[in-house]
């Protein structure tokens, strides 16, 4: 997730610290249900944008990963870097391994064409200095998967990133591990049905992939492996790389993360999720040309190919494709022409604030009787009590924020978090 300006839009926030206990799901399960309905994570918590009011709605975007063919542009990309680490011209020595030598030919154009010669697999590990078989390469180039965790490494590279390519200096660690490095998934194993390849991991959770050159880390990805996809958090990289398109490179990697998640044995996990796509905004744009990719309906959540979804795109502010008579033209309200900014919000609970004007959903009160809520005792451990007896619900102002959060989660699905003071 990369903050913009279109991202301090009428933010929906509530913090999501594991499953309700009474609910069999496993919290990487509840998040994969929560970003299928619009939710994305920042560290512990988690937001939903308000798209209707957002002046550059944000629509959750998805990729086929096993159908993915890259374009000639992004081929191009990655046998750049390839070049680059192995050293120029066939870069490949006399010694090297089958994959390179193949790879290495597919470069050069020789024999068949070269768009059914490219594996993206193949393709991406074929710099790395464990796949490739090259004897003395221009570089060691190095690519691990670890949970996320702190390391001063890490934090001398995500400060180098903020002051480097955003302009904005960090000497504090805080705000990296509470973006970065927290999360609120638990680590679950993965079903494979024999034993995977040794570089895939054993369970779901939150990760730090790790790029190195020559042993220095010159970039990381936070993602996070769920039952259904490879979700992109966040990307950093060090900035003499720039030319590189790292970013770029990053994506095709993740692809190819999710294809051999799903050639291991793991059929459900097959996608990538890019986080949001910005119709208005080209540096969120680019996530479409990824193909075939799709924009989940921001009402129903139902998956539409994004070819489809041009023309309601480019015609209204915020755009329905399931039901396109719910579409918005004009801009959102409270939001003047060619500004983007976060409204006061209207009131707000300890971790969670949201920005409304309509009257808060109906929700009967036997469904609201069945969604949790922590509460904490001074010297006791703490209690999950029914929303409805929680003090909060005494209040009307956070009585309406609970109402509005379980409408933006759904009743299922509320059922399955745990609601925090």
């Amino acid at each position: 997730m990369h903050m913009a300006c279109h991202a301090r839009c009428d933010p929906l926030q509530v913090p999501l610290l594991g499953a309700c206990a009474q609910s069999p799901h496993k919290p990487p399960k509840v998040y994969q249900k929560m970003i299928d309905r619009g939710w994305r994570r920042s560290g512990l918590y988690c937001y939903k944008p308000d798209l209707k009011r957002s002046c550059c709605p944000q629509y959750t975007i998805k990729l086929h990963a096993t159908e993915f063919q890259a374009s000639k542009s992004q081929r191009k990309l990655v046998n750049r870097w390839t070049r680059f680490v192995l050293g120029s011209g066939d870069g490949v020595a006399e010694g090297a391994g089958t994959v390179a030598r193949e790879y290495a030919t597919s470069l050069k154009g020789k024999g068949s064409s070269k768009e059914h010669r490219f594996v993206l697999e193949d393709a991406i590990h074929a710099p790395e200095s464990t796949s490739n078989g090259v004897n003395n390469p221009a570089h060691v180039f190095e690519v691990t998967l670890e949970p996320s965790s702190f390391t001063d490494e890490k934090f001398a590279l995500y400060q180098s990133y903020e002051e480097n390519i955003h302009k904005k200096p960090d000497k504090h660690s805080g705000g990296f591990k509470q973006f970065l490095v927290k999360t609120p998934l638990q680590r679950e194993p993965i079903p494979y049905p024999s034993t995977p390849p040794a570089h895939l991991p054993s369970h779901y959770g939150s990760y730090h992939q790790l790029y190195r050159l020559d042993g220095r880390l010159i970039a990381m990805g936070v993602i996070d492996i769920l039952p259904s996809c490879v979700s992109s958090v966040y990307f950093m990289w060090e900035k003499e790389y720039e030319k590189f398109s790292l970013g770029k490179l990053s994506a095709m990697r993740e692809i190819s993360l999710a294809k051999e998640f799903h050639d291991a044995g793991v059929p459900q996990l097959k996608h990538l999720y890019m986080g949001y796509y910005v119709h208005t905004c080209q540096k969120m744009k680019y996530k479409g040309e990824y193909s075939p990719s799709y924009l989940a309906d921001p009402e129903d959540f139902s998956w539409h190919f994004l070819p489809a979804c041009q023309e309601a795109l480019d015609r209204f502010r915020y755009a329905c494709f399931t039901h396109p008579g719910n579409s918005l033209e004009g801009q959102p309200p409270l939001i003047g022409i060619g500004t983007c900014f976060q409204r006061p919000p209207l009131y707000s609970l300890p971790a969670m604030t949201i920005y409304v004007e309509e009257p808060p959903p109906q929700i009967p009160a036997t469904i609201l009787n069945q969604i949790c809520y922590i509460i904490h005792r001074q010297g006791e451990l703490p209690t999950s009590v029914p929303v409805t007896s929680s003090k909060y619900w005494k209040n009307q102002m956070s009585r309406e924020s609970i109402l509005y959060v379980v409408a933006h989660l759904g009743v299922d699905l509320s059922q399955d978090v745990l609601f925090l003071p």
